[in-house]
């Protein structure tokens, strides 16, 4: 245990962010020198905090099975060298993971029963970010190469993963991305102000060197078939993710203005790279109107900000939840809470318990404005509030209401993967789908999840293929395909 007596000599302590005023001027990330070094003065105390419960519930937490009372005991007592190797023991990505997962494991933090619980987040991403500094983290290509071929189609956190850990492995791995560059939603849907890209190309970079070969700009399904992934390699890794976006079927639909969240920040994420992009949709003196209360809404809220947004507003149909856990939602769940992302500090409106009921538009055939309707959620299903009607203006309006599940018209139907009651590829709880020598990993079969789910499956996708390929594993396993976080 670090220090015994910490979590009653310390409260709960994050990093100060950047004034408001300063970071919406830049595309940089909103923590100064970056979230790793703003921690710094605080972290140590802040892992000191840290139980080492009997039975620690942060593991529950974390599908990762991150060893997370390990590394802060290892942070307290200033062994940043071994703190890393603990952590990279289950979490192939921490600086990913550390700047963008919601974090179930402080939800589920023993401290947090009575206390506010641990900032493990924090406490992981410092530990990642000094040992980049340090040269802790180096390429670990395999000791020898088995002879085996394997394809990963699709670049984000779980095609990663399991490419890295394939890759070490002593297999040879070519992961195929149909965009211009490696990365998925984590290089094109994560703004830089949240996780700038050079946290992305170096680990690139390393897997590089571990011996990952990368293919870009190849639509596997148009350029490549799935029998020609098949024919070429001894196994095919499906993470494509989940990637068609919830629409909203209401009068006017049509009009012009109203777009996918993931149709405008891979734009706005290209130009704050420096590139140049055409026809950019873009939010500059416009009233905008961002459908959807969760981490994309936020992202599009903060990328309004800085394209100079005349007034921004945020809808959620569901209730502003209060700042306490709900009763319904005892620890250790992930309850719903009133959150405040960097994003909304810095401006626009939230409001809740509201409905769309149409679009309504110009003379030119463009948004103008939105019909809102309050609503209420009774017998499980929502109710119009009689009288609650009116409009607000809106020159652009963003969907970010989640996705409904992975493309099946391309390599899917190819291959003749079945697919479950959600749409999702079907899996064994080894990630084996119905076609021989074929996988799925991450969102492509849990359906849309969180960035520490996708990484985990990926690791454990890359054990069932390994035991595919040579008849035994010693990669781990976290988790089985048919997991699913507790709640209640």
């Amino acid at each position: 245990m670090a220090d015994p007596k910490g979590f009653l000599k310390e409260g709960r302590k994050v990093a100060t962010r950047r004034p408001v005023e300063e970071r919406v001027n830049d595309w940089n990330e909103v923590y100064p020198d970056g979230i790793g070094r703003a921690l710094l003065p605080i972290i140590t105390p802040q892992a000191g905090r840290c139980m080492d419960c009997g039975i620690p519930f942060c593991h529950q937490g974390c599908p990762l099975g991150n060893i997370i009372p390990e590394w802060n005991d290892l942070v307290w007592r200033d062994d940043w060298e071994e703190a890393i190797e603990r952590l990279h023991a289950t979490n192939n990505f921490p600086e990913f993971t550390g700047r963008l997962c919601p974090a179930p494991c402080e939800t589920a933090c023993v401290l947090g029963i009575n206390q506010d619980p641990v900032t493990i987040k924090n406490v992981e991403v410092s530990i990642i970010d000094r040992a980049w500094e340090a040269g802790y983290v180096k390429p670990q290509p395999p000791e020898w190469l088995s002879g085996k071929t394997v394809a990963v189609v699709g670049s984000g956190p779980a095609g990663l993963a399991a490419a890295q850990q394939l890759t070490r492995a002593g297999h040879t791995v070519a992961v195929y991305e149909r965009s211009d560059r490696i990365g998925g939603l984590l290089r094109y849907g994560i703004p830089e102000f949240k996780m700038e890209k050079q946290h992305v190309d170096r680990r690139l970079d390393q897997m590089r060197r571990e011996g990952t070969v990368f293919r870009t700009g190849v639509d596997v399904g148009t350029d490549v078939t799935g029998d020609d992934l098949r024919a070429r390699y001894d196994a095919v890794v499906l993470a494509t993710g989940s990637t068609i976006p919830r629409d909203l079927p209401v009068p006017g639909r049509e009009l012009g203005g109203i777009h996918q969240a993931m149709d405008f920040l891979p734009q706005a994420n290209r130009v704050a790279v420096g590139e140049t992009v055409e026809g950019q949709v873009r939010a500059d003196g416009k009233n905008v109107v961002i459908i959807g209360g969760g981490d994309t809404g936020a992202d599009c809220l903060g990328t309004s900000i800085r394209q100079g947004a005349a007034s921004i507003t945020q809808l959620e149909i569901m209730p502003q939840p209060g700042g306490d856990r709900p009763s319904a939602q005892p620890w250790p769940t992930y309850p719903a809470l009133f959150r405040v992302s960097s994003a909304h500090e810095e401006g626009g409106d939230r409001v809740y318990g509201v409905s769309t009921k149409e679009f309504r538009g110009d003379e030119d055939g463009n948004v103008r404005a939105l019909l809102l309707v309050d609503v209420r959620f009774e017998d499980g299903r929502f109710v119009e509030v009689e009288g609650s009607e009116r409009e607000i203006p809106a020159e652009l309006v963003l969907f970010a209401m989640g996705f409904t599940g992975p493309e099946t018209d391309s390599v899917v139907a190819q291959l003749g993967l079945e697919l479950d009651e959600r749409r999702n590829v079907k899996r064994d709880p080894t990630y084996r789908t119905s076609v021989e020598g074929v996988f799925a990993a991450g969102d492509a079969g849990r359906g849309q999840s969180l960035i520490v789910w996708a990484i985990a499956e990926g690791r454990a996708a890359a054990a069932a293929v390994d035991e595919y390929l040579t008849g035994s594993t010693s990669l781990p396993a976290p988790i089985k395909s048919t997991e699913r976080p507790l709640v209640v």
